[in-house]
């Protein structure tokens, strides 16, 4: 009966990590890193609504001294393992308690880029793409920018159009040594479903200046892929790039 009081007061303090965990990162403006903003709002409440169920759990939970101890000798090993389960437990609670509270909340990498194919379902045929003649193209994001080039790639829609954009280095599949994307992930739930964009940039020799993962700002035209084996069929060459900090937000939408 005690190993399973405890197994119960476990359950109740990991609920009660996990919904201060969600609350702290709303309340620091870090919730963004794991959710569309579009469900800030439900999952604050349902944090809320857990809370109060938590707190009934603990004030209905009894304490191990009100109940009658029935084990007798005989079941000496049955208790033996149910102290082992407890102490595993209370383990796995302490680790999910250190993960959830001191552990910096950090956004998805290049290795994930890499794992789900960048520019592949976020960047379809038929994805919404910003007008890009009267446009304000200051305000374009990765996103935007890749959906255009996967819908109009000819070097004569872009000529001599200048474009800006920032993201995290993460190299090409294909061509590795010489052309990079800066990317950026755009959400459409939470970071589960999130799918890498990105726009490639054409720079022999790139990794003695930046590393993947790295945040850096581009500015300069697309120019049609003359040599490289990547199945890009226009590049960016930058006329500027340089390394930048991290946006607040580091997701499209």
């Amino acid at each position: 009966m005690r190993e399973q009081l405890i197994a119960r007061w476990q359950g109740i303090v990991l609920s009660l990590v996990g919904i201060v965990a969600t609350g702290w990162l709303a309340a620091t403006g870090r919730l963004g890193l794991y959710i569309h903003p579009r469900y800030f709002e439900f999952t604050v409440i349902m944090a809320v609504i857990a809370s109060v169920l938590t707190i009934a759990a603990f004030a209905m939970a009894p304490l191990p001294g009100e109940h009658e101890q029935h084990e007798h000798d005989e079941h000496h090993e049955h208790r033996g393992g149910g102290r082992i389960r407890a102490v595993l437990g209370t383990v796995v609670v302490v680790m999910a308690a250190a993960a959830l509270l001191a552990l910096p909340p950090a956004t998805l990498t290049s290795a994930t880029a890499t794992q789900r194919s960048i520019n592949t379902s976020a960047v379809s045929a038929g994805a919404d793409a910003p007008d890009l003649i009267g446009g304000d193209t200051s305000r374009f994001t990765v996103k935007d920018w890749a959906v255009l080039l996967r819908q109009n790639p000819d070097p004569d829609f872009f000529a001599g159009r200048a474009i800006e954009v920032t993201g995290f280095v993460t190299a090409s599949p294909d061509d590795p040594e010489n052309v990079f994307y800066i990317a950026r992930f755009t959400v459409t739930c939470c970071a589960v479903d999130a799918q890498p964009v990105g726009v490639p940039v054409y720079l022999p020799g790139w990794r003695e200046q930046f590393e993947p993962d790295q945040w850096v700002t581009a500015t300069g035209l697309f120019e049609a892929n003359v040599g490289s084996p990547t199945a890009e069929t226009l590049l960016l060459t930058a006329d500027e790039l340089a390394v930048t900090d991290q946006p607040d937000q580091p997701y499209v939408f």
